[in-house]
């Protein structure tokens, strides 16, 4: 092998790590996330809300300490499930409920009715 190829070769390597290290970097999850319920499709706008608010705002860890930069993003049911400590948190739907409707309360801005998030 050249020196030439070898120097190509090592070259795409490098661009290649760089750029999957840049998106992983960058990757701050899905544009929009989609909830079947059935009361009907609730449409979360993920970036939208990124925009506004630091991601510990919702996201946590197994201990309840606020999200931080690269810290793993557990699924919520992992945790708010039936046998989950307090009762009024025992399923995702109550964690989004009491923490979604909240912040939209305490901001005065966004929806905080059935209707409004639950589209048939």
């Amino acid at each position: 092998m050249n020196i030439k190829k070898i120097g190509a070769a090592v070259a795409a390597l490098v661009f290649g790590v760089c750029v999957s290290s840049f998106v992983l970097a960058t990757d701050k999850g899905p544009e929009v996330m989609k909830f079947e319920t059935k009361k009907g499709v609730v449409t979360f706008k993920h970036h939208e809300h990124q925009k506004r608010t630091e991601c510990g705002e919702c996201h946590h860890g197994p201990d309840h300490s606020a999200y931080k930069e690269g810290m793993k993003i557990h699924k919520c049911e992992e945790c708010h499930k039936k046998g989950f400590k307090n009762d009024k948190l025992n399923k995702p739907m109550k964690a989004f409920h009491k923490n979604c409707k909240g912040c939209h309360k305490q901001m005065k801005k966004g929806p905080t009715k059935c209707k409004e998030c639950h589209k048939k």
